[in-house]
């Protein structure tokens, strides 16, 4: 556990549940992250026809009438952990076991300053 520091998405509601039902009803909820999505869907999934999670571009990346909310949650959070820990690679000369492409020490800071003059 990493007590309250688990990096959040904050998106300005451009992610959608859409819920579905046969009485022609259709809802649409703008959503500020997709942890919110998620639990809104598992909270109204059994009360509508189909339940749906519609990205900021507009691409449907969930819906109940062809995947199980528990398991896309699974998958969506081991892919967001993954790609929270790639780290372009970058071999320092100095070998700083702490210096990154995005992230330099200071000597390749140094050198990088030297190369532009």
């Amino acid at each position: 556990m990493t007590h309250g520091l688990d990096p959040t998405e904050e998106y300005d509601g451009s992610i959608t549940v859409r819920l579905l039902d046969d009485g022609a009803r259709t809802e649409a909820i703008s959503c500020a992250s997709y942890e919110r999505a998620i639990e809104l869907v598992k909270e109204r999934q059994h009360s509508v026809t189909v339940a749906k999670i519609v990205d900021r571009d507009g691409a449907v990346v969930f819906t109940s009438a062809e995947m199980d909310i528990d398991d896309w949650e699974r998958v969506w959070r081991r892919e967001k952990r993954s790609l929270s820990v790639h780290v372009e690679t970058y071999d320092c000369p100095y070998d700083n076991i702490s210096c990154f492409a995005d992230d330099l020490c200071v000597q390749c800071q140094i050198d990088n300053v030297r190369e532009q003059h």
